[in-house]
């Protein structure tokens, strides 16, 4: 999913068409992406985590190689819809998963998200590479191929029993008061669809905000873009898992307030800046964005009943990444009105303050993460 907002790059010269127009063809990817969330979830609680996984790798797969064979618009808008439906599987399977394994939760999700931040460092760069010098079907047809091959590993580790689908927490789990839980539900319920739009609404604009922003360094083609977005990203796994590290020592409460409120004037300057201090602050977005998201996973999981954990970050998803959606035709509609990206960082500005005063009143939590 993340390949196509740069190969809009290439696509916008080859096929003669708006920005608006292309970016426009993820939309339904997107509502998918976290539409298929709770299904993935309550599919992985019943049957299998494991072959939830498979099915993520090799559904995932074949769908990108079929983007990259698409003949036009119509083409790429089915291929994305359905690297978008089984994108799905990926967090709220993959996720409880992890934590279900996890003696210290914090640090687990922080060194897998900061593992995962060098795939999503490296999505802009092989995009570009593969663009510019190969062919933008390329940008598609070898990762996908890639994905399916990963798929197939983890069916024969699975099968030889070196990978196991557990039921039960490494960790026994201290289950939450029906107070707290409810009380964490709804605070979480806001705080988790204004960052998650912010977050999509970063992944999907950085591509164009620095083409934009740095036209000079963005004239020598897709490629320096994406190595730029790339070096910006890779920070973000140290942000993983810092985030993780001070979750697990100061409290996933306050950690998950100060990164989300710290989130704020970092967008206001993405919007604002141009030229090398643009980079600075795109940086400082997605460092404060990640930095955050393990206390947010972590919190879940603390006022979440452990037989359902799948189910809860289904549902987590279905909100952050569905609702997330919304991002593509708001770019689009604002980056159309206005011309440039600066009244869009603002409003995503606004979104994450009110998420930040908003997590105020969730439950509070001893340092370690337990519950009072």
């Amino acid at each position: 999913m993340l390949l196509f907002p740069t190969v809009i790059l290439t696509l916008e010269r080859e096929w003669s068409l708006p920005y608006s127009e292309l970016i426009a063809l993820m939309f339904v990817g997107q509502v998918l992406f976290g539409l298929g969330a709770l299904p993935a979830g309550w599919l992985a609680d019943r049957w299998s985590a494991v072959l939830m996984m498979v099915l993520f790798f090799i559904g995932a797969g074949a769908a990108t190689v079929l983007t990259g064979l698409a003949n036009g618009p119509l083409g790429l808008a089915v291929g994305l819809s359905l690297i978008g439906l089984f994108g799905s599987i990926y967090h709220p399977v993959g996720i409880a998963w992890l934590v279900r394994n996890s003696i210290r939760r914090g640090q687990a999700i922080g060194i897998n998200g900061a593992i995962g931040a060098v795939g999503v460092a490296g999505a802009p760069l092989i995009a570009a590479l593969l663009s510019d010098y190969v062919s933008w079907r390329a940008a598609f047809i070898v990762p996908g191929v890639v994905s399916m091959l990963i798929g197939v590993a983890l069916a024969v580790l699975w099968r030889m029993g070196v990978v196991a689908d557990t039921r039960e927490d490494l960790v026994p789990h201290v289950e939450p008061s029906r107070q707290s839980a409810v009380r964490a539900f709804i605070v979480l319920t806001f705080t988790m669809t204004c960052v998650g739009l912010v977050g999509n609404t970063l992944v999907v604009a950085l591509p164009k905000v620095l083409s934009e922003g740095m036209p000079a360094f963005a004239g020598g083609g897709t490629v320096g873009v994406g190595t730029l977005l790339a070096l910006a990203y890779l920070s973000s796994g140290v942000a993983q898992y810092a985030g993780g590290w001070l979750a697990d020592r100061l409290g996933m409460k306050p950690v998950y307030i100060a990164s989300v409120a710290a989130l704020a004037p970092a967008l206001l300057l993405t919007g604002w800046l141009g030229s090398w201090p643009l980079v600075v602050a795109v940086v400082a977005a997605i460092f404060m964005n990640v930095l955050q998201s393990p206390a947010e996973n972590g919190l879940l999981v603390l006022y979440t009943p452990g037989k359902w954990r799948s189910t809860a970050y289904g549902v987590k998803f279905l909100l952050s990444l569905g609702i997330s959606a919304l991002s593509v035709p708001l770019i689009a509609l604002m980056h159309e009105e206005s011309g440039g990206f600066f009244s869009l960082f603002a409003l995503l500005a606004g979104l994450v303050l009110l998420a930040a005063v908003a997590a105020l009143w969730l439950p509070g939590q001893h340092r370690t993460g337990s519950l009072p």
